[in-house]
């Protein structure tokens, strides 16, 4: 696992635009790590899975110490750039008609990370927009109703899962837009501003979990000792590492050609005026996930009265993008935004972002004992929220050989497919992506 980086071009580079973040406070973020130390445990990535790995091993050994490491600031990463929705269902293939077990496995461990994270918004007051008010899976043509959504239906029904077809005027009713033919509605998502979570899950962290952000890990070392070296020359050594910084282990030697990082681009209007509102008409605060996943775009009415639009998945193996890529995308979302909201026609989209995310070709995470010291939960798969959180949880249970019943579950789920060596893998995946959004391009 001696593998260094050589360049600061292989660390995160995430644009300074994330419209979540930009509307909340101002936060005063926690010192880099500016001499070497030593704790018992280092975690990597201070995500959902890497702050969840930090609070659980913080429970379970409260006299022992965590440094977690965050090459960013909390809730600048992929954590808090996500279209924020902690979904509790089978999401992104996560379920198979012939296997209903892999559906309940994935409903339990999402409902887990979902019930821990309903009591840390409730029990530290966390000021997040969180919110029951479920989800929308919505087509826009009927066609796509009846092929996808219907699959949708069928795959709840065999699982038991409570569901609303809504089509039409009722559908108008609650979301405003009559661009949609039909959804499939779901109680138990939860919505919130992924940036505003993140912050708060940070804050709150145990007294001995110590949180160093803005401290890239530019070298990992396994043997003999676990060891991280930063910028400067500090080394932060720990008898045991759990990694969960997602598509980047990839540069720490781990499942190397298994992880897919895609980037997707996000938007953000100001708040709509109270006659922009009755123009809009519909509830407040829904969400909406495309049928077609790869095609179609999501879309949030938060709280504050904004809406969110994420549209744009594209492979990015370097986890960069160009400047003319995301302009292309920038003006993509003005665009289909009129189209889905003619009545809004002075609503701007004050903020535009990027945000990545890994996926495997199965649909498996990284997750579990890499080496004697060395632990992993990554790769996300679309449903970081929930999954992630309950990932990093039971990571650590795993870690302290807590015998916790959810760990066969995440067992069960398997590890990430070899992929084909580059240039064949991009050839593939571009390739898959272009025939998904013309069979998707009514949906866009």
């Amino acid at each position: 696992m001696n593998a260094p980086l050589h360049s600061d071009k292989l660390l995160p580079a995430d644009d300074k635009t994330n419209g979540w973040s930009a509307i909340l406070p101002r936060r005063n973020p926690r010192a880099p790590a500016q001499k070497s130390a030593s704790f018992d445990w280092l975690v990597v990535g201070a995500g959902y899975a890497g702050v969840s790995a930090a609070r659980r091993l913080a429970m379970l050994n409260p006299s022992q110490s965590i440094a977690l490491l965050e090459a960013q600031q909390a809730g600048e990463g992929a954590q808090g750039r996500n279209a924020g929705f902690a979904i509790d269902l089978p999401h992104n293939n996560d379920h198979n008609p012939d296997n209903t077990e892999k559906g309940f496995r994935h409903i339990r461990l999402s409902r887990y990370g979902i019930d821990s994270l309903d009591e840390l918004v409730r029990a530290h007051a966390i000021d997040c927009q969180w919110s029951r008010s479920g989800r929308y899976d919505c087509a826009v043509s009927p066609e796509i109703s009846r092929r996808l959504l219907g699959a949708t239906a069928a795959e709840l029904d065999s699982l038991g899962e409570p569901y609303e077809i809504v089509r039409g005027e009722a559908l108008h009713e609650r979301i405003g837009t009559r661009y949609y033919d039909s959804a499939v509605y779901t109680p138990g998502t939860r919505l919130v501003n992924p940036a505003a979570l993140s912050r708060g899950l940070a804050d709150t962290l145990p007294s001995n979990v110590h949180l160093f952000e803005n401290s890239p890990v530019l070298e990992l070392e396994a043997e003999p000792t676990v060891a991280a070296t930063l910028p400067g020359g500090v080394r932060i050594s720990a008898r045991k590492a759990v990694l969960t910084n997602n598509a980047f282990i990839s540069r720490f030697g781990c499942f190397k050609r298994q992880l897919l990082p895609f980037v997707l681009f996000a938007s953000l209007s100001r708040p709509l005026t109270l006659e922009e509102r009755k123009q809009l008409g519909g509830t407040l605060d829904w969400g909406i996930t495309p049928a077609h996943g790869i095609a179609g775009a999501t879309l949030r009415y938060t709280q504050d009265f904004r809406i969110l639009f994420r549209y744009g998945f594209q492979f990015a193996p370097t986890l960069r993008c160009s400047d003319s890529l995301r302009e292309r995308m920038k003006r993509s979302h003005e665009v289909l935004f009129k189209a889905r909201f003619p009545m809004l026609d002075q609503v701007k989209l004050e903020h535009f972002w990027a945000g990545y995310l890994s996926l495997s070709q199965n649909g498996a995470p990284g997750w579990g004992q890499l080496s004697k010291d060395v632990y992993a939960a990554v790769n996300c798969n679309g449903v970081g929220i929930a999954k992630q959180t309950a990932a990093g949880a039971l990571i650590a249970e795993l870690a302290c050989d807590t015998g916790h019943p959810l760990i066969s579950d995440m067992m069960a789920l398997g590890s990430p497919d070899m992929l084909p060596r580059r240039p064949f893998l991009d050839v593939g995946v571009r390739t898959y992506l272009a025939a998904q959004k013309w069979a998707g391009r009514s949906e866009k």
